[in-house]
């Protein structure tokens, strides 16, 4: 499942500047797989200075966290520095730039070309204004529970206090369910805690957050789930190129035994 007139607080492997969007025709169908830009000077037209920003909200692990030593860790992380690594492979010399913000504003930083791309657990929604990639994991949004609810089953949410973060998709989930006081809340960990202490009666969440909470936290999930989701990285409508070449090497990450790695490192699979 990330204004200008915030403070961001940056993460950086090295200070640079956002992207210059190319001009091309949007698409934000994910299920399209758009051909790859095979451009050598790619690099200078669709970042600049060498360096790929991008905006996460490291509240979400498995995805991205922040560990002891206040450093970002998760799959996102490792499998961002896993396409790095691939693109300079055939002569590239990129860096990465993380953006720390909440989840809520990546999408507007986007499109005020604050930062190129977003990555920070994003499920598909048509109404989100961004170029989708291919998806590159699988996920689904589910319900958590302490372990004394009433809560059983999908049909036992109806009038209930709900909890969801603030501009993902299990937010529009919550919202779909009858009867629902819907909390919006923009950090997962308070919204946890918050549940923890029984301020909601269930949080709808991605799955591999919320199997991140039951085994760490003693929360209980729902078996079934509420709306199956991917995770995606997402870009600016209209910067087909730099995604074209994002899902090109996607693709040919996922096809490795490091991929697979990762995937069961942070428990992904």
């Amino acid at each position: 499942m990330k204004k200008l007139g915030i403070m961001l607080l940056a993460m950086l492997v090295l200070a640079g500047c956002s992207s210059k969007p190319a001009e091309a025709t949007p698409s934000t169908d994910p299920t399209e797989t758009p051909a790859t830009t095979e451009t050598a000077a790619w690099t200078e037209t669709l970042v600049q200075d060498g360096i790929i920003s991008i905006g996460v909200s490291p509240d979400y692990p498995p995805y991205e966290t922040l560990d002891t030593s206040n450093q970002m860790v998760g799959f996102d992380i490792d499998f961002m520095n896993l396409i790095l690594d691939t693109i300079n492979k055939e002569g590239s010399d990129l860096k990465i730039e993380w953006v720390q913000m909440d989840f809520s504003t990546i999408i507007s930083a986007i499109q005020m070309e604050q930062v190129d791309l977003g990555v920070s657990g994003f499920t598909y929604d048509k109404d989100r204004d961004v170029l989708f990639s291919t998806p590159y994991t699988e996920s689904a949004a589910v319900v958590v529970v302490n372990p004394d609810s009433d809560i059983k089953t999908l049909d036992d949410l109806k009038g209930k206090v709900l909890a969801a973060q603030l501009g993902s998709t299990g937010e529009v989930a919550a919202k779909n369910v009858e009867g629902a006081e819907v909390n919006s809340i923009n950090n997962v960990n308070i919204m946890m805690e918050s549940l923890k202490n029984n301020a909601y009666d269930a949080v709808i969440i991605d799955k591999p957050v919320a199997e991140n909470y039951v085994k760490n936290a003693g929360f209980v999930m729902l078996e079934e789930p509420i709306q199956d989701d991917d995770t995606y990285i997402i870009a600016k409508t209209g910067n087909t190129a730099l995604m074209d070449k994002i899902n090109a090497v996607i693709e040919q990450v996922k096809q490795t035994e490091a991929y697979q790695e990762l995937l069961t490192k942070w428990e992904l699979n």
